[in-house]
């Protein structure tokens, strides 16, 4: 029998801001909180399967990050600062005490950057996993278009309300076509204020020299148990990272997902929610 998930929401207050919250959970034992990208995502796009799948074990919650989903989405500066904060708020509100954190892409970041703040966490799953590395191929580009606004409006001028721009969007970060019904989920939850909110936190993120986050150099601080998950064709965040990220982790499990790209919460379901149940 398939848990129930529901839908919640709660007000937290971040950066001396008071906003409302989106988050889907249900299930029952050992918290479990995932923590979506940026961007085309949000708790109902790359968690949907997983959720579920890990609810007969954990208690499960999946939040909307603030400029995603069904939360507010606040003219403001977004940073990586911002959301951990809003990650600090959500578990302190919950009373969500010691829980393990899963973390895709953007959401890796923000749960290794709790643990590393010092928030207590049970155990980490990092999925392919921002903040592991200092650089990627295409960041010098993308740099240079988000430093010139009159560009980076028109690149994104569509992402918010073409399908077809949408899909070239997933197309771009997967190993695979992405089928119609993921084109119209990511389309039903992002509009121009989630795409404003992915312009914002890029602009902080992406400097001249490189990432402005990356833990690397501080994983040996990390004293609990880890998988780390990749996908061996994500065009984004080198599998690289994962590997070397797993060798400094003084205990840690390494998945490499073959044909698997930046998302395999959603482009694999099965085989990662294998691997999560086996860790957790």
């Amino acid at each position: 029998m398939t848990a129930e998930i529901t839908s919640e929401s709660v007000e937290l207050t971040v950066d001396g801001d008071d906003i409302d919250v989106h988050y889907r959970t249900g299930g029952d034992g050992p918290p479990l909180v995932f923590l979506h990208g940026i961007g085309l995502d949000a708790a109902t796009v790359s968690w949907r399967h997983a959720l579920p799948a890990l609810a007969g074990e954990r208690t499960v919650y999946a939040p909307d990050l603030p400029g995603h989903g069904r939360s507010d989405k606040p003219d403001r500066a977004y940073t990586t600062e911002y959301y951990l904060e809003t990650v600090t708020a959500f578990l302190d509100v919950l009373d969500i005490t010691q829980p393990a954190l899963a973390g895709l892409s953007m959401g890796g970041a923000l749960a290794l950057g709790y643990a590393l703040d010092g928030g207590e966490v049970e155990r980490l799953v990092l999925v392919d996993s921002y903040g592991l590395g200092a650089d990627a191929y295409w960041r010098v580009a993308a740099t240079g278009i988000f430093q010139t606004p009159v560009v980076g409006n028109m690149l994104w001028q569509g992402v918010s309300t073409s399908k077809p721009a949408i899909r070239s969007g997933l197309r771009s970060m997967g190993a695979t076509e992405p089928p119609q019904e993921l084109v119209d989920r990511v389309a039903s939850v992002v509009d121009r204020r989630t795409v404003r909110a992915m312009r914002r936190w890029q602009r902080s993120e992406f400097r001249a020299t490189g990432f402005k986050t990356d833990y690397s150099d501080r994983l040996s601080e990390v004293k609990v148990p880890t998988l780390l998950v990749h996908g061996a064709a994500d065009p984004l965040l080198p599998k690289s990272w994962a590997e070397r990220a797993a060798a400094s982790l003084s205990d840690s499990e390494l998945e490499i997902l073959r044909e698997c790209g930046h998302c395999p919460p959603r482009e694999q379901p099965e085989r990662f929610n294998r691997a999560l149940r086996a860790f957790c």
